[in-house]
């Protein structure tokens, strides 16, 4: 029986539910494979970050920090794929991000909240769900990779809700995060057909 149980992730408004757990255990290989892509888009979200915005030091210090921990993880998950001889190879991708990003505005400064915002949702997302792949997964060492990934994505969760509330009102963060939580978990109501990171 799947141990698919967490403690409630804060700024998640609904946990994963037991089917996506059981989807993703089922096929571990794309799981594997998109979690690549995942790692890879993160440290893209923190570089692009940093380029749009060089003039808030603190932000670009801190996701100097996270691309580099995304790139390592990045890199590590490929060394799974060699492993498990995965060629890492194209993916569709869910509508997930796509779906999040469409409610970032587009007016300063409202934008640069909605990207930390939605950002730290992917994160907390991501931390819930390695940590149900660490609960669930029956090879022991792949189960390990995952718990030791956990920190590192609630401590990236942490690094944009910092950010936020640096550079905006707590207020206003907490108000704006209320309804992207809302249309983050509303986007993962219903399972994707294919078995994702984020489905």
């Amino acid at each position: 029986m799947l141990n698919s149980t967490l403690p409630t992730i804060k700024f998640l408004k609904q946990p994963t539910s037991k089917e996506w757990v059981e989807q993703a255990i089922a096929n571990l290989d794309i799981i594997l494979l998109d979690h690549s892509h995942c790692e890879r888009k993160a440290a893209g979200v923190a570089l692009n970050l940093m380029f749009r915005y060089p003039a808030h030091t603190k932000l670009v210090r801190m996701l100097t920090a996270i691309a580099r921990e995304e790139l390592e993880h990045f890199d590590q998950v490929n060394q799974w794929l060699e492993r498990r001889g995965i060629p890492l190879g194209q993916l569709s991708a869910p509508p997930y991000a796509a779906g999040l990003t469409a409610k970032i505005r587009r007016e300063e400064p409202e934008r640069l909240l909605d990207s930390l915002l939605v950002s730290g949702l992917i994160e907390a997302r991501s931390h819930e769900r390695l940590g149900l792949l660490a609960n669930c997964c029956q090879d022991a060492e792949l189960a390990k990779f995952y718990r030791g990934l956990m920190a590192s994505e609630a401590r990236h969760y942490g690094v944009y809700w910092v950010l936020a509330t640096t550079y905006f009102d707590s207020e206003i963060v907490t108000a704006r995060l209320e309804s992207l939580a809302s249309i983050e978990s509303e986007m993962l109501a219903t399972l994707h057909s294919e078995p994702r990171i984020h489905s």
